[in-house]
């Protein structure tokens, strides 16, 4: 079988599935609507969960179009309308999804059992059926004691029903620290509120192999939703907003916190990843602050690609920027930087430098400069000189 293929149709698949539902409102089904015959919506979704056990997904792709279905489904299924019956029959029978789930994929479900619920009292019924079984798994007994998939239903549910107390009393039981569960020990405090409690609470649950990522997002909205944005700043702000890239790092801190100035937080960043100086360039020349950018790009390595692109959109606007982001790229291509380098991108960076350079009014100077740095290449086969050479007149 082309598993590829089966990934990606998968993938596009469970993408539509949610998207479409999403953008037809709350016509989810009728009060009416037997255990046979919901809206299609709701078949969907529990189709869609089964289909998706039929293919490999190695790379971890599936789990995260499911993750973001379920993310996109629960909150349809909570305000479809529905009798009682109904939503009791949709609630058996996602369970029963979640009960036949050997891969897992659908795993984080239960997660939002109080949600799915509705009412708190349908949460405290189902509450009441998870939670001996619970403190069965998580009992003293080690023949008994193991994995059970109603532990995070049960939390969750427990919290739609305001059952607070309970859900601390619960977590104590817990043989380990798993942020997965006591997070809902930490909700449970703010529910109470009790800010302070929860946010000790959540540092506690610091250990070995630990999301530190998850603990710190967690602690920084709890000190902003509590107007101490300073704080949550100096404690949190750069482990909590780590994303997949940099700039969308940057991003996402300046997004929190607006009254920081943007040089301030490129300078904290910097300073918190030493050794990545060039990586931070995006960030700093998103902003405007082309001096701090290029002074980035010269202190430890930067995607040439990236630089180059600078050049080519800057060459206009800002000429002695463009100028000098060339020369950068150039600088690390002779030092034999960058990913997966063509005869195409040494040339483009070459010209689109020298443009820039045209635009300044120093294409002789900068024409000079280029022929100094890659006279002096001396990385691997010489491969910028090879491209570059006849025309800065190299041998």
């Amino acid at each position: 079988m082309d598993f590829s293929y089966s990934l990606q149709t998968a993938c596009l698949r469970v993408a539509f599935s949610t998207g479409d539902k999403a953008h037809q409102g709350s016509g989810f089904g009728n009060q009416n609507s037997g255990p046979q015959g919901p809206h299609p919506g709701w078949r969907r979704s529990r189709v869609v969960f089964t289909a998706i056990e039929q293919v490999d997904s190695s790379s971890g792709a599936i789990a995260t179009a499911v993750n973001n279905a379920i993310e996109t489904l629960v909150p349809i299924i909570e305000k479809a309308p529905a009798n009682d019956n109904l939503r009791d029959q949709w609630l058996e029978r996602l369970w029963r999804a979640v009960e036949d789930d050997d891969i897992p994929y659908i795993e984080l479900l239960p997660d939002h059992w109080g949600t799915l619920c509705v009412t708190p009292e349908r949460a405290s019924r189902w509450a009441d059926d998870f939670i001996d079984l619970v403190r069965t798994a998580w009992g003293p007994n080690p023949e008994m004691r193991g994995y059970y998939k109603g532990t995070g239903a049960c939390l969750s549910a427990l919290l739609k029903a305001g059952r607070y107390t309970e859900i601390l009393a619960l977590i104590e039981l817990g043989p380990h620290k798993f942020w997965h569960d006591r997070k809902w020990g930490m909700k449970a405090l703010l529910a109470m509120g009790k800010k302070a409690e929860a946010l000790r609470f959540a540092e506690a649950s610091r250990e070995l192999n630990e999301p530190d990522l998850f603990i710190s997002e967690a602690c920084e909205e709890i000190l902003l939703t509590s107007g101490m944005a300073e704080e949550a700043y100096k404690r949190y702000a750069l482990e909590a907003n780590q994303k997949m890239t940099y700039l969308a790092t940057f991003r996402s801190i300046a997004k929190k916190y607006p009254k920081k100035r943007p040089a301030e937080i490129l300078k904290d960043l910097v300073a918190g990843t030493p050794g990545d100086e060039g990586k931070w360039f995006a960030a700093a020349k998103s902003v405007g602050l082309y001096a701090e950018a290029i002074e980035l790009a010269n202190r430890s390595p930067c995607d040439p690609k990236t630089l180059t692109r600078a050049a080519r959109d800057m060459a206009e606007t800002e000429p002695r920027f463009a100028v000098e982001c060339g020369m950068a790229a150039l600088r690390w291509l002779v030092e034999g930087y960058g990913y997966e380098i063509t005869g195409l991108d040494v040339r483009a960076t070459y010209e689109y430098t020298m443009k820039a350079a045209e635009n300044e009014g120093c294409k002789s100077e900068t024409f000079d400069h280029i022929r100094k740095l890659v006279a002096g290449e001396t990385f691997g086969e010489s491969f910028v000189t090879k491209i570059l050479g006849p025309e800065l007149g190299l041998k």
